[in-house]
């Protein structure tokens, strides 16, 4: 299958191309220097030329707070390009693996791990062009994979587990938020279950495997206890990460105070395995304290 991917040069990006390597398919990794996806007509030569016949969606605009007051090119980068990329794919009979994220929920009180077919209720410009998004990407193409996911981490780029690396080793003192609760996602496990999903899209049973699903690892902590787990597996200790409430860090957008996808539909569907947060996380700070 030959299979284009954007946003290549991001976390979960660079991590699909290692997850990927070994592939029979042939994978055509693109990033903004190659390819503008807001660009229909770029999109849809791009499409012709490498003959995709599925699509990866990994690029999106994900700072969060930013985007309140960069709206429109949030809106271009996170709602109007996935719709042009579902759209090319339609036209040339492809289909489409999207990104998308927990944001779309938040407004709501949920406090049991989220399913799909709950309603979304985006707090900020993020989570609610994210949502449109997805809604593109479905009236486009119904040949669709869309994948939420949340707290993405990794060896790359800038993250939340890479800040705390940083932090604790600089710091004495590091407040972290405990009231917001969800699950980390390490980009290679997330990058393996989309390996896995584009397996199943090459068998007689594809279109059975089209809708929308959740990934994040295994089990519920907060951003404390993220915090400190890097804290102390650096071997810096616990007690240089204090517990605080959010309302110490004012943001110009509210974050969802409660954010468990729960995962039982892509693991029933695809066998998709899924770690636990925790022993995700120490592979990826092992990788990055030992280069």
């Amino acid at each position: 299958m030959n299979i284009l991917v954007t946003g290549a040069n991001g976390q979960l990006g660079r991590s699909l191309r290692l997850a990927a390597a070994g592939s029979d398919d042939k994978y055509t990794f693109t990033d903004i220097g190659e390819l503008d996806i807001t660009d229909a007509a770029a999109v849809d030569k791009a499409v012709f030329d490498t003959g995709a016949e599925l699509l990866v969606n990994c690029a999106a605009y994900t700072d969060v707070n930013r985007a309140e007051s960069d709206e429109a090119l949030a809106r271009k980068l996170n709602a109007e390009a996935p719709g042009i990329l579902a759209s090319a794919m339609e036209r040339h009979g492809g289909a489409i693996i999207h990104i998308s994220t927990d944001y779309v929920f938040g407004g709501l009180p949920y406090n049991t791990p989220m399913t799909e077919d709950l309603p979304t209720s985006p707090l900020g410009v993020y989570g609610k062009t994210k949502l449109e998004g997805e809604q593109l990407v479905r009236s486009a193409n119904p040949r669709h994979v869309i994948i939420r996911t949340a707290w993405l981490y990794s060896e790359y780029g800038r993250n939340f587990v890479k800040t705390m690396l940083d932090l604790t080793a600089r710091m004495p003192q590091v407040k972290v938020v405990f009231d917001q609760a969800g699950t980390p996602t390490y980009a290679p496990d997330l990058s393996r279950a989309i390996v896995r999903i584009v397996e199943a899209l090459k068998t007689p049973e594809a279109d059975e495997c089209y809708g929308t699903y959740h990934y994040s690892d295994e089990g519920v902590c907060s951003w404390y206890d993220v915090a400190r787990r890097i804290a102390v597996r650096a071997g810096r200790g616990g007690n240089v990460v204090t517990p605080c409430h959010s309302s110490e860090f004012p943001s110009p957008v509210e974050r969802p105070a409660y954010s468990v996808l729960d995962k039982t539909k892509i693991k029933e569907r695809f066998g998709a395995e899924v770690p636990y947060w925790t022993d995700s996380i120490d592979t990826c700070i092992g990788n990055l304290l030992n280069g």
